[in-house]
């Protein structure tokens, strides 16, 4: 397994810039970054270069949803202002050499529109990898927990699932964030076991507070043993929001190494 550090949610005690050379520090081989269009591109290459690290994930720009809106993606009339974020993302990720880049669905309030919501969703999801695959780069998508965020328009393992059945392309593929699928109430370490070659990244937190292994109720041994043992062989993103200076928190990553060692 392989684990990278989102500096979206660690090293907030820090300034953005020097959560790079904290993750190094700490022992993270690569990180991620939710939405890094705040910084120039010649800014995050020096940091990853001469901290000698990978970026391994971004966001396709989400407009208004972290504000309480309902996004882009899968909002009718809003496709051109996707077009944009994709090409804005795009630009980002080939600079940066990032394999994966992630879409976030958005929400749907109005619930008899939610075939309209729905359709537009696959359609830009569809340009979005047709878009990113020549250049090698996988596209995924995320669910989030409905407690979250009401009105999401995927919310589970399974609706992901039949989204990718329903798209039929090979370069999409799932985001499952083991935080929003236990609030959900899926099976996580099941779900990994059986459809680790689905999933395109991974992402932890503990449950309910979000915060890292060891606050809540998830059992990270089993999951951590059921990514080990799965087909999912990509990076496996530390997305928790530290209940103290992050490199305090960390015990997780021991306990990752623990599962490599003979008996």
């Amino acid at each position: 397994m392989k684990t990278s550090a989102n500096l979206s949610t660690l090293y907030t005690e820090l300034p953005f810039m020097k959560r790079f050379t904290a993750a190094r520090r700490d022992g993270f081989r690569a990180v991620e970054i939710q939405f890094p269009y705040d910084y120039p591109i010649a800014d995050l290459k020096r940091q990853l270069s001469d901290n000698d690290l990978e970026c391994v994930l971004i966001n396709v720009s989400a407009g208004d949803l972290l504000k309480g809106g309902e996004g882009l993606a899968c909002v009718p009339g809003k496709t051109a202002e996707y077009a944009a974020a994709v090409v804005e993302c795009l630009s980002y990720a080939r600079a940066l050499k990032i394999p994966t880049v992630n879409v976030l669905p958005g929400r749907c309030r109005h619930p008899e529109r939610r075939d309209e919501y729905m359709a537009t969703f696959l359609r830009n999801m569809q340009v979005t990898a047709d878009s990113f695959a020549p250049f090698g780069i996988t596209t995924t998508f995320e669910a989030i927990n409905r407690f979250d965020m009401p009105d999401f328009l995927v919310c589970t393992g399974r609706e992901m699932l039949a989204i990718m059945v329903e798209l039929k392309h090979p370069n999409i593929k799932a985001q499952f964030d083991i935080y929003h699928m236990s609030r959900m109430g899926v099976d996580v370490a099941g779900f990994i076991r059986r459809h680790g070659h689905k999933i395109g990244h991974i992402q932890f937190a503990d449950m309910p507070g979000r915060q890292e292994p060891g606050t809540g109720r998830v059992k990270f041994d089993e999951v951590f043993a059921a990514i080990e043992n799965s087909h999912y062989d990509g990076w496996v993103g530390a997305e928790y929001r530290p209940s103290r200076a992050t490199s305090t928190t960390l015990d997780w990553m021991a306990r990752f190494e623990a599962l490599r060692l003979p008996g």
